[in-house]
């Protein structure tokens, strides 16, 4: 594939679509529907996945929860909440708007971090696998697979639109001046005072998302110092 000027690559998850309402939801209908004790079970499980992964995998930390609770009545409506979730109002005002927006200058492009289920499902039912044509990676630790990305989306330069701090920082010193990052002051990582503080400021940070839509290409380029 040959190379193009540039290439947009975002986040999902509290980037484009409000993962923290998404799980504000769950745990209000696991309270609901297996009660308290058995909710905060859950949620340890999902913890010891996120910290074994690497990646929040809320359909493994249930296969778990089944092992511990098998004749739970409630675990399919858990199971179907999670599949028939309306993601697609979710998604933050502006955020489709924001990536058509640097589409007239390059390819858009998700670069996410998830299971290979549940978070594919989250793209096609939001409407972002539509948006972004397809054009969706998805791994364990995106930040480590920057040459795959390289060969599957060749560019001269990177903007990368992310939520997390250290991530940018990682992505920033590999590709250094051939990249812009973009860190999006949305969700509980961007706003946890512990994390900003052990990391560099991205090259622009943004309020939302919604706010890529004051930058041009000259300005997202010239960001990368």
């Amino acid at each position: 594939m040959p190379a193009t000027n540039s290439v947009f690559l975002f986040d999902v998850d509290n980037t484009l679509l409000d993962n923290d309402h998404v799980t504000a939801d769950l745990k209000r209908h696991l309270e609901a529907k297996v009660g308290h004790e058995r909710s905060q079970r859950y949620w340890q499980l999902f913890e010891n996945i996120r910290s074994e992964l690497g990646y929040a995998d809320y359909l493994g930390a249930l296969q778990r929860y089944r092992i511990e609770y098998p004749h739970d009545p409630n675990l399919l409506a858990v199971s179907y909440f999670l599949m028939s979730y309306p993601f697609a109002n979710r998604l933050f005002p502006n955020s489709i708007d924001a990536v058509q927006h640097v589409a007239q200058w390059g390819q858009a492009v998700i670069l996410s971090d998830g299971d290979v289920v549940f978070q594919p499902h989250k793209v096609y039912r939001s409407g972002l696998f539509e948006l972004f044509q397809g054009n969706v990676l998805i791994y364990v630790h995106k930040e480590q697979e920057l040459d795959d990305v390289e060969q599957r989306y060749p560019a001269a330069h990177y903007v990368v639109v992310d939520d997390k701090l250290r991530i940018l920082h990682d992505i920033k010193q590999i590709w250094k001046a051939r990249v812009t990052t973009v860190f999006v002051k949305q969700g509980h990582y961007a706003l946890d005072p512990k994390i900003l503080a052990q990391y560099p400021p991205a090259d622009v940070s943004i309020g939302r998302i919604g706010e890529l839509l004051e930058y041009n290409l000259s300005s997202l380029s010239a960001a990368a110092g």
